[in-house]
């Protein structure tokens, strides 16, 4: 493999690691009331938690389609249809993630903390009842796509299988994200996202370092 591929592989990969774990840890500590809202998954968020969920979750994005370039890449001829469409749905995910992400970072929350934002509920970002919230699930199911085709790059026994696996399961995930807005009971099933994203992303990054 070129090692431009290799070494652009891995570290995208390992940052999506990092900061899919960095706010997996945030929001367990948003729904124990650790970062001053309420607690559980139906309370808005304060300024605080704002910035500790929202940053990792905006630096995800673009490091995510990284890695789907990186994926498609290292395709085979026969697989590079099913990376391409998981290239093109990551970067719909990543769009759209980050104007939610960047709005409530560098505009929602500033007004917030000085407690002037009676003129922007539009943009309140509240769980199962907002226009953002519907927006944000909406391109994690897309991002759910986006693992689903490329898992079709990965086939073989060993660390290939586990690949395809874990990104087949957080491709799963995709009715429980999608379908939040109607019934929110399923974030539950999304949740189980904590697991197998950053597990897919570990794998990946353990398969760029080791092929040749």
């Amino acid at each position: 493999m070129n090692p431009a591929r290799r070494v652009l592989g891995f570290w995208s990969a390992v940052l999506c690691t990092v900061f899919s774990l960095a706010y997996v840890a945030a929001q367990f500590a948003e729904w124990l009331g650790w970062l001053g809202s309420a607690g559980g998954p139906h309370s808005r968020s304060t300024p605080l938690g704002l910035a500790v969920l929202l940053t990792p979750s905006l630096l995800l994005g673009p490091a995510f389609v990284v890695l789907m370039v990186s994926v498609h890449y290292c395709a085979d001829e026969s697989s590079r249809i099913w990376s391409h469409i998981a290239v093109a749905f990551a970067t719909m995910y990543a769009t759209l993630i980050s104007i939610v992400y960047y709005v409530q970072l560098a505009f929602v929350l500033p007004r917030l903390a000085r407690g002037d934002a009676g003129d922007i509920g539009l943009l309140i970002f509240e769980p199962f009842d907002s226009f953002l919230y519907a927006v944000d699930v909406w391109g994690y199911s897309l991002m759910s796509l986006a693992t689903l085709f490329a898992a079709a790059v990965f086939r073989g026994p060993g660390l290939g299988l586990w690949i395809r696996r874990m990104l087949v399961a957080n491709g799963c995930l995709l009715p429980f994200l999608a379908l939040q807005m109607y019934w929110p009971p399923l974030i539950w099933g999304g949740s189980l996202w904590a697991i197998t994203f950053p597990v897919a992303c570990g794998l990946l990054a353990a398969h760029f370092r080791s092929v040749p």
